[in-house]
């Protein structure tokens, strides 16, 4: 099964570069990840439980980075073992450019199923996987562009200066109608 696709991501091309690198972000987007562990260079450890049709398991597996070009492509790779459920392998080419709005990433993924999860049939696997890769690039999408935390609110300016008495005009006071004398609940209610 292959899928590609593009996005445009709101951020220079060096701060999504050094997202597609950083194990916590990564585990921050990818759909059903428990750990996230490693570094770019040696690779990731991942755990991941997602449900596949009827079948839910807990994939285990690495994922390692080859053919780095800084900021510009990067492939990733890994696989992962469920179990009973089977297994997951595939490739992802990620490649960066610029864009007016800021970084263009465009994507082709490759992956593949065995086992139980084989006997599922193409199209369940295909659109599993497609909204797997979908909310991962929309997740990582928001990691990347999340807005930072505005500053602190500035101090409220001073009110300014009360007029002086001869801006001032003075009306007549009207006359305040007598205050009703107030009666508790329980006084309503006896009459008292």
């Amino acid at each position: 099964m292959e899928l590609h696709d593009s996005r445009v991501i709101a951020a220079p091309r060096s701060k999504v570069w050094e997202a597609l690198l950083s194990a916590d972000i990564l585990k921050e987007c990818v759909p059903g990840c428990k750990e996230m562990s490693g570094t770019a260079e040696n690779g990731f450890a991942a755990t991941v439980v997602q449900k596949v049709g009827p079948v839910k398991a807990t994939f285990k597996g690495e994922v390692t980075l080859s053919d780095m070009v800084d900021q510009e492509s990067v492939k990733l790779s890994g696989e992962g073992k469920g179990g009973a459920a089977g297994f997951a392998k595939g490739a992802a080419d990620v490649t960066l450019s610029d864009a007016p709005e800021g970084t263009l990433l465009a994507y082709n993924v490759d992956a593949r199923v065995g086992g139980k999860l084989a006997q599922l049939g193409g199209r369940v696997i295909d659109g599993v996987a497609k909204k797997m890769a979908d909310q991962f690039f929309e997740n990582f999408q928001n990691a990347v562009e999340e807005e930072p935390q505005p500053a602190p609110a500035e101090a409220a300016p001073e009110p300014a200066a009360a007029p002086a008495v001869s801006e001032v005009s003075v009306e007549p006071a009207q006359a305040a109608p007598p205050p009703e004398e107030k009666k508790g609940w329980f006084k309503r209610l006896f009459g008292g």
